[in-house]
């Protein structure tokens, strides 16, 4: 018979473990699938990616193939006597090995361990190969509130398995067009395949005040004249309550003043930061005092912001 390099099938390492020998083939078998791939060859690289992976997914099968040792692929080769007599459950068990090939060999190991008395050979029919499980992708909508603290919401998926609702935890810190990984909650595999994933794709709904970018936060902060002017001490929101904010003298419109840390959780236990971008408002109507004191006011100043606008531009 030919020896096949499984481990080279798979494109893993001998010593790999099994999570890094089904990882490898849920990406393969995705990239080869013929519903997928249109190369002339994908039809025999599925098959020869299935059948790498019924026999390395298997600890008793891995072993066997392993303590045959390492040959060039497609090299003939014979496995030794006492090799056979260890594998089999009898002695005819494998029968004539010029009949076999080496997937052969390992579904007829794999048949004699299943029957008393053994006696699985190459005349037996083949299991059929693994195939992975569906992938499913779908997008939820959370709040901010829940993208900063986390959540927990059900999901219900329409999967052509009679339909089932999956609860889903949203950890702290996502943010909008993440991409989650449910691992083997998708479809089910088949012929002992992996079964498939699903992908949430985070959407932020709209927030009445805060403008995410990423983690930051921005929002608008509206000043009278004179806060902008001299400076205050204004209270602002944020997602976990008011804090007072320092506006320094002379703020133009436009600037943004930073909260450092008081934006969305970034989800490695920091935070990003909350940007409050100041907007000078004026009264809709003026009191006589207040009409007296801006006349007053017009009178002795000398500011004129065209004038400053142009000389920034120059």
């Amino acid at each position: 018979m030919k020896y096949k390099d499984y481990y080279a099938a798979l494109e893993v390492p001998r010593d790999a473990d099994a999570d890094q020998i089904k990882k490898a083939y849920r990406k393969l078998a995705r990239k080869y699938h013929p519903d997928v791939s249109k190369s002339a060859d994908t039809e025999a690289r599925f098959k020869e990616i299935g059948e790498a992976y019924a026999t390395l997914k298997d600890p008793e099968k891995r072993a066997a193939y392993d303590e045959l040792g390492r040959q060039p692929a497609g090299e003939e080769f014979r496995p030794p006597p006492q090799w056979a007599r260890e594998h089999a459950s009898d002695g005819d068990s494998f029968g004539n090995f010029e009949d076999l090939n080496l997937s052969d060999l390992f579904e007829a190991m794999g048949r004699g361990r299943g029957r008393a008395g053994g006696g699985g050979g190459a005349g037996g029919r083949r299991a059929p190969m693994p195939r992975p499980g569906r992938d499913y992708e779908t997008a939820v909508r959370i709040s901010l509130e829940d993208a900063h603290r986390g959540t927990t919401l059900n999901l219900n998926l329409g999967d052509g398995e009679g339909g089932r609702t999956l609860e889903v935890t949203i950890p702290a810190g996502v943010s909008q067009g993440q991409k989650l990984r449910l691992r083997g909650k998708g479809g089910k595999g088949r012929n002992g395949g992996p079964d498939g994933d699903i992908y949430l794709h985070i959407e932020l709904a709209p927030h009445a005040v805060f403008r995410p970018d990423q983690h930051d936060l921005y929002f608008d902060l509206a000043l009278a004249p004179w806060e902008a002017a001299l400076g205050a001490e204004v209270e602002v929101p944020t997602l976990d309550g008011p804090v007072v904010l320092t506006v320094p003298p002379a703020t133009r419109s436009g600037r943004k003043l930073r909260l450092r840390g008081r934006g969305l959780a970034n989800g490695r236990g920091g935070r990003g930061d909350l940007y409050a971008v100041a907007h000078i408002d004026v009264p809709a109507t003026l009191a006589e005092r207040e009409r007296e004191l801006f006349k007053e006011l017009a009178a002795v100043s000398r500011f004129n912001p065209r004038a400053v606008a142009a000389k920034e531009e120059s």
